[in-house]
């Protein structure tokens, strides 16, 4: 070199760039569920700030009884809909509504009028079946069989209808008496144990013709005589297998309703009547008592002195 002095060797850095590492992304889906959680949560605070007392109370009584809010309705069901305390036709009222509206009272009405349909429905299958096994029983048993001709089955609004009637050659009970004769005493029982698992109450009485009784108005007449006969009929019912206290009423009724009308001293018009009652007929013919009162659930012994038949 001219200068004589050295040349130094040129150096060439060359820095090879490289991409950032990635960071992971889970803290955003945590910090993505908080946000929706505090969200919620002040949704939810606003809307218990908002919400009146009955309406609270309707929600509460929602989830411990739906069934009953849903149909029955009533205070606190959160019916209203005003903004306003109370709100409704009931201004006086400060906590929800009471008055549940036309459309919740129709509902009402017709779930009762559904309900009660259904019950019919059950109630007319039930004594359509007790009088099929009825009729099975009085046909299989030879000794009943013989006296088919005596026992009438009928269904009517009241239930089933059960007559064993009197024939000139071959009554019920002697004469003037209330003593069941032999054959009687196995056809009422084993009526009792037809009857021995039914759900229905019964109601039981004596009948009487129009003839007139020997010791007249005044003495023992055919309205003592049917009420006894009405009365040893249920004892041979019971002992059949028939609970005594399935009985409703025991009630003598003499010749006041004869089976015909147009012959009032036909033997026919001497029976007894058994009628396995429908609930409608239940409740009509249930005294009126306390529901403490012993008197409920036993039967009444009905003696009527008006007139007398036989």
């Amino acid at each position: 070199m001219a200068d004589g002095r050295k040349l130094q060797p040129i150096i060439i850095k060359r820095i090879k760039k490289t991409g950032h590492v990635a960071h992971g992304g889970a803290w955003k889906i945590a910090y993505a569920d908080f946000v929706t959680a505090m969200m919620a949560f002040f949704l939810l605070m606003w809307l218990l700030g908002s919400t009146s007392k009955g309406e609270l109370q309707g929600i509460a009584s929602y989830f411990s009884n739906p069934v009953k809010v849903s149909l029955m309705g009533g205070d606190g069901t959160g019916n209203s809909n005003s903004i306003l305390p109370g709100g409704g036709r009931d201004l006086s009222k400060s906590a929800g509504q009471v008055d549940g509206g036309d459309a919740e009272r129709a509902s009402k009405q017709m779930w009762t009028q559904m309900a009660k349909e259904e019950r019919a429905r059950n109630e007319a299958n039930r004594i359509q079946e007790l009088q099929s096994k009825i009729q099975t029983v009085i046909s299989s048993n030879p000794k009943l069989a013989e006296y088919g001709s005596q026992i009438q089955l009928e269904t009517t609004l009241d239930g089933l209808h059960i007559q064993i009637v009197d024939q000139q050659n071959r009554p019920m009970f002697d004469t003037g008496s209330a003593l069941v004769k032999p054959y009687m005493s196995e056809i009422l029982r084993g009526i009792g144990a037809a009857l021995g698992d039914v759900e229905n109450r019964i109601a039981l009485a004596g009948h009487t013709d129009a003839t007139p009784y020997g010791s007249g108005e005044r003495g023992y007449s055919n309205w003592e005589l049917s009420a006894d006969r009405a009365n040893a009929s249920r004892r041979e019912l019971v002992v059949g297998g028939l609970p005594d206290n399935k009985l409703l009423r025991v009630e003598g009724l003499a010749s006041s309703q004869l089976l015909r009308p147009e012959s009032p001293t036909d033997p026919i018009n001497r029976r007894i009547s058994i009628v396995v009652l429908t609930e409608e007929a239940q409740e009509r013919l249930m005294p009126a008592a306390t529901p403490n009162s012993s008197l409920q659930n036993s039967p009444q012994v009905t003696k009527i002195p008006i007139e007398s038949g036989r």
